[in-house]
């Protein structure tokens, strides 16, 4: 299992998050973003090729960026946040879960299992 996991349940459907472009940055010493993956929630609204299961993180600062504009764009809803980042800090070489609550005008996320 890939060290980083993420889920996106749209509270406001009651359903999982299908097709959703997340992407995973790294902040490098130097202050900028440097992308490490990329992918789309699948009809559980999980992304498990985020990265691939052989990859060991360093302890770092990295994002989780959710493109809910256009997820709310093809369900025909008017979303207020046109994209979500989830900035979280790696500590430990343990499993980082980090879920996604959301619904047009709110989310909430936290450090899962």
């Amino acid at each position: 299992m890939s060290q980083i996991t993420t889920h996106v349940l749209d509270t406001s459907a009651g359903r999982p998050a299908q097709g959703i472009t997340i992407v995973l940055e790294q902040l490098s010493s130097d202050g900028k973003w440097i992308r490490l993956g990329k992918g789309k929630t699948n009809s559980d609204g999980r992304l498990p090729t985020l990265l691939s299961d052989e990859i060991q993180l360093d302890h770092a600062v990295y994002q989780l960026v959710f493109d809910t504009g256009t997820y709310f764009k093809v369900q025909g809803v008017k979303g207020f946040y046109p994209s979500i980042t989830i900035t979280f800090e790696i500590a430990d070489d343990t499993h980082y879960h980090v879920p996604l609550l959301l619904n047009p005008f709110g989310y909430s996320t936290y450090r899962g299992s």
